[in-house]
């Protein structure tokens, strides 16, 4: 298995890029999607949540609402770290599961946000970061995620600095072009990450 580690910043390109090498034949196992399932109905995720935060973060059928708990984090860092310490181990465990489940002769992308926040400690054998200037991120979260200017500074504070993310990475894909030119450069960046893992199958042959 050649494992690649994906990250970024909050809407910087990370799911374009994502698709993209799932349609080259990566399997991608997405921090995300895994951080909501961990939370919920029914998941102890869940139930430690509103022991933490109440039920005002639950909408009808004890559904985490996202938007209400963002609400109440994004501007209070020791509330922030209170739902870490809850998310981050429940999402290492079950990403440690998936990673562990992929077939050995994969290509596994684990596309994860808070690779450097969350002290992601898989075996990568790539890291890759997606970056974007800090006014297309915004301009961005304000268009397309419906956020005001303040909401999407919040977001974008509670994250790793793009040094930070850029010292942890391998490669660095910039998403301050048009879709069509992500593309191809991710493409690129793809036929080399075929190699290295071509490479890494061979030696162990």
């Amino acid at each position: 298995m050649f494992l690649v580690g994906l990250t970024g910043g909050i809407a910087a390109g990370k799911s374009t890029v994502a698709s993209h090498w799932s349609d080259l034949g990566a399997i991608e196992i997405d921090a995300d999607q895994i951080a909501r399932d961990v939370v919920a109905p029914g998941t102890a995720g869940a139930s430690a949540v509103r022991q933490t935060f109440g039920d005002g973060v639950f909408s009808d059928g004890d559904v985490l609402d996202r938007k209400a708990l963002a609400a109440l984090i994004f501007n209070d860092p020791e509330k922030r770290e209170a739902l870490e310490a809850i998310i981050h181990p429940l999402v290492r465990s079950a990403s440690q599961a998936a990673v562990a489940a992929a077939p050995q002769d994969a290509i596994v992308v684990y596309n994860v946000p808070l690779l450097v926040e969350a002290g992601v400690d898989l075996p990568f054998d790539f890291v890759v970061t997606v970056e974007a200037p800090l006014d297309k991120q915004i301009e961005r979260m304000v268009t397309h995620r419906a956020m005001t200017v303040e909401e999407a500074n919040a977001r974008i504070a509670s994250q790793a600095t793009a040094a930070a993310r850029a010292n942890a990475a391998d490669a660095i894909l910039s998403s301050n072009q048009t879709i069509d030119l992500l593309i191809k450069d991710s493409g690129k960046l793809w036929f080399k990450i075929e190699q290295l893992a071509h490479a890494k199958q061979k030696a162990g042959s």
